[in-house]
């Protein structure tokens, strides 16, 4: 049940979405991870940002190997 509870949304998330996910201060940290380069791979639809949960899923857990080093 732990993992069903930490599955991701099988739809494209928004910056919004992912400042819900990671507690983040306000949708400009996901721009300032966008410009940056250092969040997850994000894309364009038209204007709108968004990021596929299998990305952002791959992202985390870089994060996590590089947290283990």
């Amino acid at each position: 049940m732990a993992a069903e509870s930490r599955a991701l949304p099988s739809r494209y998330l928004t910056p919004d979405d992912l400042v819900a996910m990671f507690d983040l201060p306000s949708v400009e940290t996901v721009y300032q991870w966008r410009r940056k380069r250092t969040g997850p791979r994000g894309f364009r639809v038209g204007r709108h940002l968004r990021f596929d949960p299998v990305d952002v899923r791959a992202w985390v857990e870089s994060l996590r190997e590089g947290a283990a080093a």
